[in-house]
């Protein structure tokens, strides 16, 4: 198969300190695929010069957008605004915290086949510790006893633009990232999934708190699980 054309979306909330290193990074990966590409840069509501931080790495290139959501959203909500601003047939993301490296890209994007809807990725070395993998675990169950599939999903997957339908996509928090991969395994799409690295974040701290974001799936499971009833 020829290079994918790519939209790569990368969202950040306050990682002004990473924007110099880490952008620069996935824009020099981009130009170097020898495909077209888009390069879609979402500040989640920062408020400590985050956007023009990236503004002043991209430049005025025309493959290059940034812009922000205004006010602090979520994952889900920046994921969305940057697909809705895809021109690109496939698209995937990371996020500008340094810690999948770029180049873990081509194990997503040499997976497509002339079938393949969607390539997921689970990750080969992150260790948070026993807490994050019980978490991760328990999750995990929820998802199987309440949708009825089993989800190898961690990290950044690679779709057709096409499927990713934002309006259909109600959260805007981090649970779109378990529903999207819900929708695709319930509606048999064609699935890959691959091994990828992951390493420390380059500077800064999660913004996620662990226990309370697990008991926000686990509602958001159970909503989701009614709105696809009265659908």
């Amino acid at each position: 198969m020829p290079p994918l054309s790519l939209s790569l979306v990368v969202f950040a909330f306050n990682e002004v300190d990473n924007v110099p290193t880490v952008l620069p990074e996935i824009r020099g990966y981009l130009e170097a695929r020898g495909a077209p590409w888009q390069l879609v840069f979402v500040d989640d509501g920062s408020t400590d010069g985050t956007l023009e931080a990236a503004r002043a790495v991209l430049g005025d290139d025309p493959r290059c957008l940034a812009f922000s959501l205004g006010r602090n959203r979520g994952i889900g909500a920046a994921l969305k605004a940057g697909v809705a601003s895809a021109t690109q047939p496939w698209v995937t993301f990371l996020p500008c915290d340094g810690q999948i490296p770029v180049e873990e890209l081509d194990r997503l994007v040499d997976a497509v086949t002339p079938h393949t809807d969607v390539v997921f990725s689970v990750y080969a070395d992150r260790d948070d510790g026993l807490h994050r993998k019980i978490l991760s675990a328990g999750v995990r169950g929820l998802i199987r006893v309440v949708h009825g599939v089993t989800m190898r999903s961690d990290g950044p997957y690679l779709f057709r633009r096409t499927l990713f339908v934002p309006k259909e996509l109600e959260p805007d928090s981090f649970f779109l990232n378990f529903e999207f991969p819900i929708r695709a395994l319930q509606r048999r799409w064609h699935t890959e999934t691959v091994t990828i690295r992951c390493v420390p974040r380059r500077a800064g701290v999660s913004k996620s708190a662990r226990w309370r974001v697990v008991a926000r799936v686990a509602r958001e499971l159970i909503a989701l699980k009614l709105r696809q009833r009265h659908a």
